[in-house]
């Protein structure tokens, strides 16, 4: 099939074509308004100090380095049972399931981001604030570490992060694009009658030489 063809083809089926990606984009953005709630991100930055040994420190790089890995532990421990565990505690919480967390580091600092992401704007704020004070007492107890000092706490959000229900809406609209131009091929796929002198001519081998006209009225 050509391309040609089958804009031939969606034009004869345009109500289709136009209806189901409406129904689909409606369908899901009525899903993603009804069922899904508003979600909220906090964020809290925190700075790692940590313990120098002056002896054992050759140059400024290696120095460097060394507090990115401590850095990088310590990342590990905001996401350690232990952590979840006293932040969930001391908010009064069984647990920590309803939230997601984000940790994100730079390469060439010893600065953390933690985001987490709730339903609750306050309480998501208070969970991020709480596992930078919980991790801050666990890193100085098993680690090299002075303390995890917060440059900057978590507020508390006054705009929803998530759902991101325009995109849901565009892919609902594609994915109905899609499925409508799918039934219409297959469709065509599946006719067998002959709606034409081409179709006639590829079914019996033999070229057509003449037609007879449709009349009005029968005759």
């Amino acid at each position: 099939m050509t391309l040609l063809e089958l804009l031939h083809l969606l034009k004869k089926h345009l109500k289709l074509v136009i209806i189901m990606p409406l129904v689909c984009a409606l369908t899901v953005g009525g899903y993603s308004f009804v069922a899904m709630k508003n979600t909220y991100t906090a964020s809290v930055s925190m700075y790692v100090l940590v313990q120098h040994d002056n002896a054992n420190s050759n140059s400024l790089s290696s120095d460097l380095s060394a507090s990115q890995m401590v850095t990088n532990d310590v990342a590990t421990l905001l996401k350690s049972d232990r952590v979840v565990l006293e932040t969930a505690k001391a908010l009064g919480l069984e647990d920590l399931k309803g939230y997601t967390t984000s940790i994100t580091s730079s390469t060439t600092s010893r600065v953390l981001t933690l985001e987490v992401t709730g339903t609750d704007p306050q309480r998501t704020a208070d969970v991020a604030n709480k596992m930078a004070e919980e991790v801050s007492g666990v890193a100085r107890e098993v680690m090299s570490v002075d303390s995890v000092n917060v440059v900057d706490s978590a507020k508390v959000p006054t705009s929803p992060s998530g759902p991101k229900r325009p995109l849901y809406i565009a892919v609902g609209l594609l994915a109905g694009l899609f499925a409508a131009v799918a039934i219409v091929v297959v469709a065509d796929m599946l006719n067998t009658k002959v709606r034409g002198e081409e179709d006639l001519e590829e079914l019996l081998g033999v070229p057509v030489i003449g037609r007879i006209p449709a009349m009005k009225g029968g005759r």
